[in-house]
């Protein structure tokens, strides 16, 4: 995990400081840094990281203008570093691809703990996945020793949790999981009742993947209870 490459885009060159400073004690040796929406892009076409924190406030672009076109570069988890706390914000940032939303002022040393705990995870879910290389269910092919998810053939690029996500479900067809057993397995936490997360990505999701997205065929709603898979055609499993 300290092999781990970061990039962190603020232009508040002090906030870079700090954060690049406690990532180093906790033994993460690859940080690279960004002040402007242009340098981050560059950086980010450049290179491949593990984790990207972003600041929304950028003197050139958004943070939220550019989430999209990082994402189009990479999987990698996306926090963002925001003074702006509305639900309506955060929500806004989970649609555009983010995976975290941490608000100024923050406590760096809880920073680091996600960064961590976002990072654990990864690996983690990569050996559990790495037995089975590919999952496919009719028109959907999930390769997960590539990371490389195709519907009729086409590719789609997911969100590294929203990709964490359809592996969960393809682990699990025809199971039936409420809102805050899906938060628990995927993201690891604890859930905490009035958070949207799931919901964002469940949609994030389905736009990705389905013809219809307000009419799923893959991971259906089932009222009040929560969330199913449903696979179309049969299931291969190639190693």
């Amino acid at each position: 995990m300290h092999d781990s490459k970061i990039l962190i885009v603020d232009d508040e060159v002090s906030i870079v400081t700090m954060l690049a400073t406690i990532l180093k004690k906790e033994n993460f040796h690859y940080i690279d840094s960004a002040h402007t929406a242009g340098d981050a892009l560059a950086r980010c076409r450049e290179k491949q990281y593990d984790l990207v924190l972003l600041d929304v406030m950028l003197p050139d672009r958004s943070g939220f203008e550019i989430c999209p076109l990082i994402r189009e570069t990479t999987d990698a988890p996306i926090f963002f570093l925001t003074a702006r706390t509305t639900d309506l914000d955060k929500l806004s940032g989970f649609a555009l691809g983010a995976d975290d939303y941490i608000t100024k002022p923050f406590n760096p040393l809880e920073v680091v703990a996600r960064i961590k705990a976002h990072l654990r995870r990864k690996d983690g879910r990569a050996a559990i996945a790495s037995p089975l290389k590919t999952y496919v269910f009719g028109d959907l092919n999930v390769n997960t020793s590539a990371g490389v998810v195709t519907v009729k053939g086409r590719k789609v690029d997911l969100p590294a949790q929203v990709y964490q996500l359809l592996i969960f479900f393809c682990q699990h067809p025809n199971q039936l999981f409420s809102k805050n057993q899906l938060y628990e397995q995927v993201w690891g936490e604890e859930f905490l009742g009035e958070d949207n997360t799931v919901m964002v990505h469940i949609r994030k999701l389905r736009e990705k993947i389905e013809d219809q997205p307000s009419d799923p065929r893959y991971i259906v709603t089932v009222r009040g209870l929560g969330y199913k898979f449903i696979p179309h055609g049969d299931l291969h499993e190639h190693s």
